[in-house]
């Protein structure tokens, strides 16, 4: 174990779980009045909200201020995890050029769900998911399977996920017992747990990304381990909120490290993991151990070897392209890309 993370590693972090559309969160996002009670609260008064307001132009600001940062912050390599109900066509293109035009390596999906329109929403989730994959030629993105969350979703849009990610030789990416909603959830349709759910349903393809994982029990993180499943630990968030501490995650070695949403600051977020692990009685997690398994993960999701990285002190450099020279980001103007956010920002909270 080691209680400090890291210095930066050569090739650069992976931000293994994030949201690009939050890129416009540190712009002054309202507090909510009266405080949320519960983590669903926090979906249905915030996020939610926020993710039904979207259309391209805001989501095309957000994700530039977002990756711009990231890079800054030595973040090689973002996967991303997308809703966007009002513009589902064609939103992870706005996703995808922004990476590709400031040099982000990224794997994207859109989420599908249920919440707000029912298997009509779901099956254009999926469908995006679907056309992205089959016609993206950019060579720094990929596209993967994606659902929002189990407790928003039928078994039969679980089903169909996971037929998609295997016709389309690829993986789903979902939250999973984020907050024990999930789980009650799973148990009312009458499954043992979350996991349970996922695997009757078929929807968990090897390699598949779980994020949070926070009230899986150990049993259920061994399982996922034996079936070769990615779990994303997410300090920050699970802080933020309120949705406890997933100490059973040590029970598998394919755990990466997420901001989900939070900047891609990956430092930040290994300082945290090693923060919240101590508070909970445990040995301080092992950043180290979790930042490695971000490429790990990556590297299963982009395979291409030319894709790569060199990461020094203020200097990053991707795919043979100077991205940051002296800590000066060099394929885009970043007091530009800051007063675009900030502006569209303003929009969307009034």
């Amino acid at each position: 174990m080691t209680d400090s993370p890291e210095p930066p590693a050569s090739q650069g972090y992976v931000n293994a779980h994030t949201h690009l559309y939050s890129g416009l969160a540190p712009f002054g996002m309202p507090e909510l009045d009266p405080p949320p009670k519960s983590f669903l609260e926090i979906l249905e008064r915030r996020w939610w909200k926020l993710d039904r307001a979207l259309d391209h132009d805001i989501l095309r600001a957000a994700a530039r201020y977002y990756v711009a940062e990231a890079l800054l912050a030595g973040t090689t390599g973002l996967i991303d995890h997308h809703e966007s109900p009002d513009a589902i066509e064609g939103s992870l293109d706005v996703l995808a050029d922004a990476c590709q035009e400031l040099g982000m390596r990224a794997v994207l999906c859109y989420g599908a769900t249920e919440r707000n329109g029912g298997r009509d929403e779901a099956r254009a989730g999926l469908e995006e998911c679907r056309r992205f994959i089959v016609t993206n030629e950019r060579p720094l993105v990929r596209g993967v399977v994606g659902l929002h969350a189990p407790f928003t979703v039928s078994d039969d849009t679980l089903r169909e996920a996971g037929a998609l990610a295997r016709e389309l030789d690829t993986v789903v990416h979902l939250h999973v017992a984020e907050d024990v909603i999930d789980v009650d959830d799973a148990r009312r349709r009458g499954h043992d747990g979350v996991l349970a759910r996922l695997l009757t349903c078929d929807a968990l393809p090897p390699g598949s990304i779980l994020a949070h994982g926070v009230h899986l029990t150990p049993d259920e993180v061994s399982e996922c381990a034996a079936r070769d499943l990615w779990l994303v630990q997410n300090p920050r968030s699970n802080l933020a909120n309120a949705v406890g501490y997933p100490r059973a995650l040590s029970r598998s070695s394919k755990v990466a490290l997420g901001t989900d949403g939070f900047p891609a600051d990956m430092i930040d977020e290994a300082e945290m993991l090693i923060l919240q692990s101590a508070a909970h009685g445990e040995p301080p997690r092992s950043s180290a151990a979790r930042l490695a398994a971000g490429h790990d993960l990556f590297a299963e999701l982009i395979p291409d070897a030319s894709l790569t990285t060199e990461v020094t002190l203020g200097h990053v450099r991707v795919d043979g392209r100077d991205i940051v020279a002296d800590n000066r980001l060099l394929t885009g103007d970043p007091e530009v890309l800051c007063e675009e956010a900030r502006e569209v920002a303003a929009a969307l909270w009034d």
